[in-house]
C-alpha cells in the first residue's frame, strides 16, 4: 500500500530520535574541553601575543608592556638584528652561524647513531637486550646540567680527555675555551691563515664569508659531542618502536627472496621507517635550533662567543642587556626559521609517486617482448 501525502508529511515533520542526545553530547564535550582551551589561551596564546607586541614596541622592561607610554615602533627591532649595521646584527649573525653548524653536525649524526643502536638492540640473538636499551637511554633522562658539569671536568685543559691525548704523545686544546673554527684550523695546516678576495667581503647578517666558513669552533664541537651523547638514546627508542612494528612475515619474505642484511635494510626496513625517520629528524631539527641550557651553564660568552646560539642570544639580549624588543624579535625570527625548515624537511621526505612510463619506454618494452 502506497503512503498518502499526509503520512509522508507527518513522517517528515516528526523529529529524529537522538537529536537531543547529540546536542547534549556536544554540550558535554565543550564543557570537558573548556578547561584545556582556557589554560592554552591563558598560558600560551596570550603570552605569545604579548611577546609579539613587545617585539614591535620600545618597552624598557619596567611596568606593564600595555601601559600608554610604550610606543609602537614597527619592525625596528627586527631590522636592528637583521639589516642595520651594528653590534646587534653581528651578534645575531654569529649566533646563527654557530647554530647552523651545530644543526649540520648534530641532526645527521644523532639520527644515524640512534638508528644503528636501535637495529642492534632489536636483534633477537642479542643477549641482555634490556640492559643495553636502558644503558643507551639513560643519558636522555639524566639532568642536562649534571651532564654539562661532568663534560666540563672531562674537557678542561687538564681534564681526562687531554690526559688521554697526552698519554699518546699529543697535546689537547683547551676545549671549552678554544674559539678556533675546525675548517680554519684545517686550512692553517696548509698555510691558509686569513681571508683573501671574496672571502674577505661582508656576507649575510654582518659577518664576512671567511667567518661563515669557519666551521664549528673547538668549544662548539664539545657541545656537539655532548648533544649526541644525550639525545641518541631518545631517538633510539623511536626507531626501536618503528622496527618492532615491522611484521615477522616481512623478514621471512625478504629471506625467501634471497635479500642479504644490507639489501634488506636499505630496500625494506628503511623505507618502512619513513614516518619514524621524519619524526626523528623533525624533533632533532627543532631541538637543535632551541639549544639553550648547555650554553647557559657554560656561560654563553666563553670561547669568544662561538658557542652562542639565537635562543641564548634572545635571553641575554632581554634579561642582561635589557633590550626586550630585540630579544623578542630574535625569538620570533627563530620561530619562523624553524617553521620554514620543518616545512622544507617535510617536502623533501614526502611520499613520491613513481614516475609514469613514457610512450617511448612502453613501445620499447613491447618491442622487446
Amino acid at each position: 500500500m502506497r503512503p498518502t501525502d499526509n503520512t509522508v508529511a507527518l513522517t517528515a515533520a516528526r523529529p529524529r530520535r537522538g537529536g537531543g542526545l547529540r546536542r547534549g553530547g556536544a554540550r558535554a564535550g565543550l564543557l570537558f574541553v573548556a578547561p584545556a582551551v582556557l589554560l592554552t589561551v591563558v598560558f600560551l596564546v596570550l603570552p605569545i601575543a604579548l611577546a609579539l607586541w613587545v617585539s614591535l614596541s620600545d618597552w624598557n622592561g619596567f611596568q606593564s608592556p600595555l601601559n600608554p607610554r610604550v610606543n609602537f615602533v614597527g619592525l625596528e627591532n627586527y631590522a636592528a638584528v637583521t639589516t642595520d649595521d651594528g653590534l646587534a646584527q653581528q651578534n645575531f649573525g654569529t649566533a646563527v652561524r654557530n647554530n647552523l653548524y651545530y644543526v649540520l653536525f648534530v641532526v645527521p649524526l644523532q639520527t644515524i647513531i640512534a638508528l644503528l643502536l636501535a637495529v642492534q638492540v632489536n636483534r633477537a640473538m642479542l643477549r641482555g637486550r634490556g640492559f643495553f636499551r636502558t644503558a643507551f637511554y639513560f643519558p636522555s633522562v639524566t639532568s642536562t646540567v649534571a651532564i654539562v658539569i661532568v663534560f666540563q671536568f672531562l674537557f678542561t685543559a687538564s681534564g681526562a680527555i687531554n690526559a688521554v691525548i697526552g698519554f699518546f704523545g699529543g697535546e689537547g686544546p683547551n676545549w671549552l675555551n678554544d674559539s678556533t673554527g675546525i675548517i680554519h684550523g684545517l686550512l692553517s695546516t696548509v698555510g691558509v691563515t686569513g681571508p683573501a678576495g671574496v672571502l674577505a667581503a661582508d656576507g649575510p647578517l654582518g659577518i664576512t664569508w671567511w667567518q661563515w666558513l669557519a666551521g664549528p669552533s673547538v668549544a662548539m664541537s664539545s657541545l656537539i659531542m655532548l648533544s649526541i651523547f644525550t639525545t641518541s638514546g631518545t631517538f633510539m627508542l623511536l626507531f626501536l618502536a618503528g622496527l618492532q612494528s615491522i611484521g615477522a612475515e616481512i623478514d621471512e619474505a625478504t629471506r625467501m627472496d634471497g635479500a642479504g642484511p644490507i639489501r634488506k635494510f636499505f630496500s625494506v626496513t628503511l623505507p618502512m621507517l619513513r614516518p619514524t625517520l621524519f619524526t626523528v629528524l623533525t624533533l632533532g631539527l627543532i631541538g637543535s635550533w632551541q639549544v639553550f641550557d648547555q650554553i647557559y651553564v657554560l656561560g654563553g660568552g666563553t670561547a669568544g662567543g662561538t658557542i652562542n646560539t639565537p635562543a641564548f642570544l634572545s635571553y641575554r639580549t632581554s634579561f642582561v642587556d635589557l633590550a626586550w624588543g630585540q630579544g623578542a624579535a630574535i625569538a620570533f625570527i627563530l620561530f619562523v626559521f624553524i617553521i620554514l625548515l620543518t616545512l622544507l624537511q617535510r617536502w623533501i621526505l614526502r611520499e613520491r609517486e613513481p614516475r609514469k612510463r613514457g610512450a617511448f619506454q612502453k613501445a620499447l618494452k613491447g618491442g622487446v617482448r
